[in-house]
């Protein structure tokens, strides 16, 4: 399998932009809020904790054979950073798979963004790389989550991982 490099990712409202270290200070305030880490785990990093975590991410995967791509999502009428998508790679089965993952800051919440991002990222993997399944990990009390596998094109397929229900789609 060749890595997969993010691009930038245009939808009607959103533009899906390579992760870079330089978000980091802008992500830090867009991630602040502690109930929206509620479902995703952790607490509100620094703007110093992104910079390093984004730094890792940039690098890429230590394993060849899988390939991190990451992205900001800016929501065009604003020109703010709302959130961020996500798609790691790797061989699987029936070709390469993709296990997709997105978080929306909470003042962006409930306008649709998170489903328009991921609908996006999943028709970028369709249309540009050999990803021959899409997976994404939802916890079963995250109805709005649930909401934005179901607009991706996912579908809930009764397994569970960790405590999420493992939702997927074939593309």
């Amino acid at each position: 399998m060749h890595p997969i490099r993010p691009r930038p990712v245009t939808t009607a409202r959103l533009d899906l932009l390579p992760l870079r270290v330089s978000h980091a200070a802008e992500m830090a305030a867009v991630l602040s809020d502690p109930d929206l880490h509620t479902f995703i785990g952790g607490a509100p990093a620094t703007p110093d904790e992104l910079r390093l975590r984004y730094a890792r991410l940039t690098a890429g995967s230590p394993d060849p054979a899988v390939s991190w791509c990451n992205w900001v999502v800016r929501e065009r009428a604003e020109g703010r950073l709302a959130g961020t998508v996500q798609a790691t790679v790797r061989a699987g089965a029936d070709g390469p798979a993709a296990e997709i993952a997105w978080v929306v800051g909470t003042p962006w919440q409930g306008r649709g963004i998170a489903s328009e991002a991921a609908s996006g990222l999943v028709r970028w993997l369709a249309r540009e790389t050999s990803v021959r399944t899409v997976v994404a990990h939802v916890r079963p009390d995250h109805h709005a989550s649930a909401a934005v596998a179901a607009a991706a094109g996912l579908a809930p397929t009764g397994r569970q991982h960790e405590g999420e229900t493992v939702w997927e789609a074939a593309l």
